[in-house]
């Protein structure tokens, strides 16, 4: 074990999502941007690649004994220290000029996010969170840098009539047989929409969204959004309960809703 408290991986975090942040937002909307589909049918492009370099350097550099597992260069699950990277979660965004997108970077200590940092240069905000020291988010857009950070809070609706939902695709609930569940779910909210990657988890963080949930993710989709939300006062959890983000799903609600909305999506519908 290393003597580093986790007031210092969040230091260290913020630092990478700094330099992160200058990589990928000089390759958005680059015209000579390289765009290419991997085995599983993604697209990647080179600031995904170029960007997950840069983290995995400074991570070898100051954490040499740490793990690390990303999107575009592998790793698998690990005990003890393990950084989680998405070099940019929203990659469809990215290379259609769409602002939603960002960098994700989380430590994990056991499995369990312990730390996390979602920076999202093009919509100018940073969010992050450290176990028992907060959730905050900040501007950083240049013109802005020297505004203070601010808590995050999620909201205090305690009741589906009054609730935002951002359900990303109603394709992905479809092809796990919940799409009967996650239809009358929208039904009884006051307003869903479909926003999809790291924008949506940090609005519920600020309190702007209330319930969100998708299907098909992977564990650095969702390691670096656990602290914030948690951190914020949300609960997260998949689809069935399970805590983490080795599930492959998510659920993050402000708590209040937590249990009823796992109850309202209940199990796969059987055609």
């Amino acid at each position: 074990m290393t003597d580093f408290s986790l007031a210092d991986d969040l230091s260290l975090a913020l630092a990478l999502a700094a330099e992160a942040d200058l990589v990928s937002l000089d390759r958005y909307e680059a015209v000579d941007l390289v765009i290419t589909t991997k085995p599983d049918r993604t697209p990647v492009t080179d600031a995904d690649q170029a960007v997950e370099r840069l983290l995995r350097e400074r991570i070898a550099a100051s954490r040499p004994n740490d793990t690390i597992l990303g999107e575009e260069y592998g790793g698998g699950r690990e005990p003890g220290r393990q950084w989680i990277l998405d070099p940019i979660d929203g990659t469809a965004n990215f290379l259609r000029g769409v602002p939603i997108w960002g960098t994700l970077i989380a430590l994990a200590v056991d499995g369990v996010p312990q730390v996390g940092v979602v920076s999202s240069p093009a919509l100018g905000h940073r969010w992050w969170a450290a176990r028992g020291h907060g959730a905050f988010t900040a501007p950083t857009r240049h013109e802005d840098t020297g505004a203070a950070a601010r808590p995050l809070k999620v909201s205090a609706v305690a009741d589906l009539a009054g609730a935002s939902l951002s359900y990303n695709s109603l394709i992905g609930w479809d092809e796990v047989g919940r799409l009967d569940q996650v239809v009358d779910l929208v039904r009884s909210v006051w307003r869903s929409r479909a926003i999809g990657d790291m924008w949506s988890y940090m609005l519920l963080a600020d309190g702007a969204l209330d319930i969100v949930g998708e299907f098909d993710l992977k564990p650095y989709d969702l390691a670096a959004l656990i602290p914030i939300i948690e951190e914020a006062g949300g609960r997260f959890t998949s689809v069935d309960g399970v805590e983490g983000p080795w599930e492959g799903n998510a659920i993050a609600t402000n708590g209040l809703l937590h249990d009823t909305v796992l109850a309202r999506l209940g199990q796969p519908a059987h055609n």
